[in-house]
């Protein structure tokens, strides 16, 4: 397996999601943990102010991906196959949220990892995700050994 560092993440996001990839920023890559911060803009909000519940699952999706990728390479082609979100309380307004991602388990096919979601700055959880990700096999090419 191959790793991937701070660098190697924030280039592999824009050039795969360029779509998303400008509403994260990574703050740690380690390897035990990883901390995305989701830039929480106008688009991310609900009546009310407050961050959106898809924006939330949004940012543990991609952290939790990131952590995986962190640790077995570029593979693009890993998946969700399951989620878990509990929405424990309201965001603080006019804050970014910051998710704090642990892999609990990496084995050849599957991954699962939990993400702790914060608002910035405050020291109560707004957000617990667990989500399991299938890991493609490595694929073997005609003529390359």
């Amino acid at each position: 397996m191959q790793s991937m560092d701070r660098a190697a993440l924030e280039a592999f996001l824009a050039a795969e999601f360029p779509q998303v990839a400008g509403d994260f920023a990574l703050e740690e890559v380690a390897p035990e943990r990883l901390v995305v911060r989701l830039k929480v803009g106008e688009r991310h909000l609900r009546p009310g102010g407050t961050v959106s519940g898809p924006s939330i699952f949004a940012l543990a999706d991609v952290g939790i991906y990131l952590a995986i990728l962190a640790r077995i390479g570029p593979v693009a082609l890993a998946v969700t196959t399951n989620a878990s979100v509990d929405f424990m309380r309201k965001p603080a307004a006019g804050c970014d949220l910051l998710a704090e991602v642990r892999i609990l388990k990496l084995g050849r096919s599957l991954a699962v990892a939990d993400a702790l979601v914060f608002s910035d700055g405050l020291a109560e959880p707004v957000a617990r995700a667990s989500m399991t990700y299938a890991i493609p096999p490595a694929r073997r090419f005609v003529g390359v050994n």
